[in-house]
C-alpha cells in the first residue's frame, strides 16, 4: 500500500495556488491508517520516549496513536483558550500575523523524553514553536515525525537545524 496515493489532493485549498494535502482520506482508510502509525513509530521502537506531543487537531490523532504504540503519555499542544487548566504557552509567526500555542504547566516533568507528531510539515512555523514551548516546558525534544513533508518549503530542514531529528513518512513538491 502507498501512503501517497491514500492522501486526497485539493488544489487552490485555502487559497488559490495552494495544494492542501488531506489526510482525513488517510485515516478513514484502515489499512493506510495503521501503515502510517505503525511507520511513524518504527523509527522510535526500543527507544525511551516519555511521552507523545501532537499539534491540534489532526496532530492529536496521529500523535494519540503513537503514544499508545509506544506506550508513552500524550500531550495536546493548542491554540490560546482550549486547555482547562494553568497553561504556558510561546507566540509565533504566521503568513499573516501571530498565533499563540499552549500546553498545561504540568504537561511534562523536567527531563522528559519526548516526541512531537502532526500530520505536516510544510514551512516549519508551527513545528518550532512547539518544540520551543515543549523545551520551556523542561522536555528534551528527542524526534518530530510527520506523515507529511512538503520539503521545497523548507520546515523539516529548520527542525533539524536547532538539534532535532526529523522523520517524515511521504513528500510531496510544491506548496
Amino acid at each position: 500500500m502507498n501512503l501517497k496515493d491514500a492522501i486526497r489532493t485539493i488544489p487552490d485549498y485555502p487559497k488559490p495556488g495552494i495544494m492542501f494535502r488531506d489526510i482525513t482520506t488517510l485515516l478513514g482508510n484502515a489499512g493506510a491508517f495503521r501503515k502510517a502509525v505503525d511507520e511513524l513509530v518504527q523509527p522510535f521502537a526500543g527507544r525511551k520516549i516519555d511521552k507523545v506531543a501532537g499539534i491540534e487537531a489532526r496532530g492529536f490523532i496521529l500523535g494519540g496513536a503513537v503514544a499508545h504504540q509506544l506506550s508513552a503519555g500524550f500531550i495536546p499542544l493548542r491554540k490560546k483558550g482550549k486547555l482547562p487548566h494553568r497553561t504556558m504557552a510561546v507566540e509565533y509567526a504566521l503568513e499573516y500575523g501571530v498565533d499563540v500555542m499552549e500546553m498545561h504547566l504540568d504537561a511534562v516533568v523536567a527531563g522528559e523524553r519526548v516526541m512531537l507528531v502532526d500530520d505536516l510539515i510544510a514551512t516549519g512555523g508551527t513545528a518550532i514553536a512547539a518544540v520551543e514551548l515543549l523545551r520551556k516546558g523542561g522536555a528534551e525534544v528527542v524526534a518530530a515525525a510527520f506523515a507529511v513533508d512538503l520539503p521545497e518549503l523548507g520546515g523539516a530542514e529548520k527542525l533539524k537545524a536547532i538539534g532535532v531529528p526529523v522523520s517524515t513518512l511521504v513528500a510531496f513538491e510544491g506548496h
